[in-house]
């Protein structure tokens, strides 16, 4: 074809069915597609991008420029065969990243495998030492066993060893007992006999000894009777004497007594102020403790009257006397003011 003919038929092609455009649409659907496949089978795979070289193609036919007839590969050929080459490389890197990806799951599931068997051994190591543990332990419960129960049973002989000895011993022990108590028992009567020919003997001497004492003993009291009868004479005639003495001054000590007993009547009346609710019937029981001085040792109220003020009003009046008057008579003084009780009473003091 002639380079003229060539030219009519590139002004008469619409621009869109020229073969560059063709080449164009083709390497588009091809990169297209790849990527989407590319997608779809691994959406964390991304492709490194790559640049397409397109020509724009301008709508309007112009002029093809004049060429030469020497045959050379058509433009869009080369591309379709890079396209190509370009497609063949993507799947090459599909196939290994798939063969990569299958790799790493085998070493994955081999991993899981390992660690699932070694995770098996792990267990079975610990059923084995939970077994031996155990079976350790069942031993040395038995062995605990076996010495406890021969612990007992030596426990045993010997207890029964040492019963066997207190037994000989105890044996030995009461027999030994009876050969004393026999030979106590000779002793005591042979000491007993002893002791009654020396009673006897000394059932004689003590006779004939009674006998003197006796024959001593009559002479004494008639000795006796004598002197008694002159001693009881005198006794009588002194203790008539004794008795009028203590007759005598148990009635001075009781005069003095009297006289006392009122005078200290007389110190209480003057110095007792009867509360205002005093009445007949009223009376205070007082006891009262004095040195020999007159001096006041303590005051207790032996037995109220039932009304609080009348019965502090007598202790009152018992406290407020500084001096008592008291005879100087020790034995008076012992006899009858030493402690002595008083009744306090509206109408009497005694």
């Amino acid at each position: 074809m002639s380079g003229r003919e060539r030219e009519q038929n590139n002004a008469g092609t619409p621009a869109w069915k020229s073969p560059v455009a063709v080449s164009v649409g083709l390497h588009l659907l091809i990169l297209v597609i790849a990527i989407s496949g590319w997608s779809l089978s691994n959406s964390n795979y991304e492709p490194p991008p790559r640049s397409i070289s397109a020509r724009l193609i301008s709508p309007e036919p112009r002029p093809a420029p004049a060429v030469t007839e020497v045959d050379q590969p058509d433009e869009a050929e080369q591309r379709l065969v890079e396209d190509r080459k370009l497609l063949e490389q993507q799947r090459e890197a599909e196939q290994q990243r798939k063969a990569e990806e299958q790799k790493r799951k085998q070493e994955a599931d081999a991993r899981s495998q390992q660690q699932a068997e070694q995770k098996r051994e792990e267990q079975a190591q610990d059923k084995a030492r939970v077994q031996a543990e155990k079976q350790k332990q069942a031993q040395a419960a038995e062995a605990a066993k076996l010495k406890a129960d021969a612990e007992a049973k030596e426990r045993a002989r010997q207890k029964a060893e040492q019963q066997a000895e207190r037994q000989r011993q105890e044996a030995e022990r009461k027999a030994e007992e009876q050969k004393q108590l026999e030979e106590q028992r000779k002793k005591a009567e042979a000491e007993r006999q002893k002791r009654e020919k020396q009673a006897e003997q000394e059932r004689v001497e003590a006779e004939r000894k009674r006998q003197e004492a006796e024959r001593r003993l009559r002479e004494q009291n008639l000795k006796a009777l004598a002197q008694q009868a002159t001693d009881a004479e005198a006794d009588q005639a002194r203790k008539s004497q004794q008795a009028a003495a203590a007759r005598a001054q148990e009635a001075q000590m009781l005069t003095d007594a009297e006289k006392y007993q009122a005078l200290i009547r007389e110190s209480l009346s003057r110095a007792w102020y009867p509360p205002s609710s005093a009445t007949e019937e009223m009376t205070a029981r007082l006891q009262i403790s004095l040195l020999p001085t007159g001096e006041l040792v303590n005051v207790t109220l032996v037995r109220g009257s039932g009304n609080t003020a009348f019965d502090n009003s007598a202790l009152s009046a018992v406290r407020s006397l500084n001096r008592y008057p008291v005879p100087k008579d020790r034995d008076t003084f012992d006899s009858y003011f030493r402690q002595f009780t008083i009744e306090f009473n509206p109408s009497r003091l005694r």
